[in-house]
C-alpha cells in the first residue's frame, strides 16, 4: 500500500513538474510579453494607475514626444529622477513599444 501511494506521488510529482508553467508557447516559441502588464506593474506606482502621472511625470501622451527607441534608452539609462534599470531585457523592450502607442 505504501508503495503504491508512495508511485502515486511520485508519479503525480513528475506529471505537474512536465506540464508546469515555463514561458514557452506550444510549438517552442517564447510568449510575447504584454507591454501594457509590464507598465502596470512596474511604472504605474509613480507614473499614476492611467499614467496620468502622480511623483513622477505622465506617461499616457509619451508616445507623441520620444520615439521607441528613445524610450527604450530612458527605461535602461533612467533621466532626472528617474533611475536606469527598474525594467532590464525584452520587458524593457515590451514597455517602451507600448508607450511609444500613447499619443
Amino acid at each position: 500500500m505504501k508503495k503504491s501511494l508512495l508511485t502515486l506521488v511520485f508519479g503525480s510529482a513528475i506529471f505537474l513538474a512536465a506540464c508546469g508553467g515555463d514561458d514557452t508557447a506550444t510549438n517552442g516559441e517564447t510568449a510575447e510579453i504584454d507591454g501594457k502588464n509590464v507598465v502596470q506593474q512596474s511604472c504605474a506606482t509613480c507614473h499614476g494607475g492611467q499614467l496620468q502621472g502622480g511623483s513622477a511625470p505622465a506617461l499616457n501622451q509619451l508616445g507623441a514626444k520620444y520615439s521607441e527607441e528613445e524610450i527604450l534608452d530612458i527605461i535602461l539609462n533612467g533621466k532626472d529622477r528617474m533611475p536606469p534599470g527598474i525594467v532590464k531585457g525584452e520587458k524593457a523592450e515590451a514597455a517602451a513599444e507600448y508607450l511609444s502607442t500613447l499619443k
